[in-house]
């Protein structure tokens, strides 16, 4: 009795270890091919230390609206010094024998994984396809595709809106007695935490749509919780240091947790109707 019950767990595990040898190999493959534009990553991350970033240009055309219509305002707090302010080169530093290297080792493992999504998801949907109607396991594409571009979407989101907003709010404290000095492993490590952050946030919707297909949540006990949702957005993000950092976590974590409260609603399994319901 016992040894039938204990060998579909077994099973279970061997699948599951064949699914991430499978996984790891791909992102070890994927790591190679990052490898090679490892340093233009690099060089992609470093461009908000410039301080020209999307952000400047807001702040330019605001200013210039402010100078037409309130020219005393902008005279008052000499807003022209911030339009003209030139580009400062700042590098970023280290300390210790072998950090760069190390460092791009990371930034390609990263870029590997993340060019081996498709892969990843498709052995997830493998490992769980056993437990799934034959309507279901027929979405294997459409789930491979979203959630590869979903998380995509996720981390381009943080490193084209979110990334410039971080930094600049920390150069903002620059002042003639305090200097900005990154150290390359503390900002890369940093920026490469985020990215996967932003990535699992905007996998929220399908996870739920997966729950929500297999009968696990349903709209009413996703909708019930949104106070525990928020709560959960806001001690995630109070693992990070800062105000800012906390702020543009918590509020995209518990987006994405309203969407998937939709995504419930809309593809959720609908509970059958009785046979009498009518009557």
């Amino acid at each position: 009795m016992s040894e039938n019950t204990a060998m579909p767990f077994i099973e279970h595990l061997v699948e599951l270890r064949r699914r991430l040898i499978i996984i790891v190999v791909a992102v070890v493959i994927g790591m190679g091919v990052a490898w090679n534009f490892s340093d233009d990553l690099l060089n992609f991350v470093e461009k908000p230390l410039s301080g020209q970033t999307y952000l400047t240009e807001i702040k330019k055309r605001v200013y210039g609206e402010v100078k037409l219509r309130y020219p005393a305002v902008y005279n008052r707090y000499q807003l022209d010094k911030e339009i003209t302010a030139t580009v400062r080169e700042r590098r970023l530093n280290y300390s210790a024998p072998l950090e760069p290297f190390f460092i791009q080792c990371k930034i390609s493992v990263i870029a590997g994984f993340i060019l081996a999504l498709p892969i990843v998801f498709y052995q997830l949907w493998l490992f769980i396809a056993p437990g799934l109607t034959l309507t279901e396991k027929r979405l294997v594409f459409p789930f491979v595709t979203v959630s590869t571009i979903s998380f995509c979407v996720g981390a381009l989101f943080f490193l084209i809106i979110i990334w410039p907003v971080i930094i600049n709010f920390s150069l903002s404290y620059e002042s003639q007695g305090l200097q900005s000095w990154f150290n390359l492993s503390a900002y890369i490590n940093f920026c490469l935490r985020l990215i996967l952050v932003f990535g699992l946030i905007f996998e929220l919707p399908i996870l739920a749509l997966l729950l929500a297909r297999l009968g696990v949540v349903n709209y009413g006990l996703l909708a019930r919780n949104r106070k525990y949702a928020l709560l959960a957005s806001s001690i995630i993000a109070a693992f990070h240091a800062d105000l800012i950092t906390m702020f543009v976590i918590m509020v995209p974590l518990y987006l994405m947790y309203e969407v998937s409260v939709w995504v419930a609603l809309l593809f959720g399994r609908k509970k059958p109707v009785p046979a009498d319901a009518g009557v």
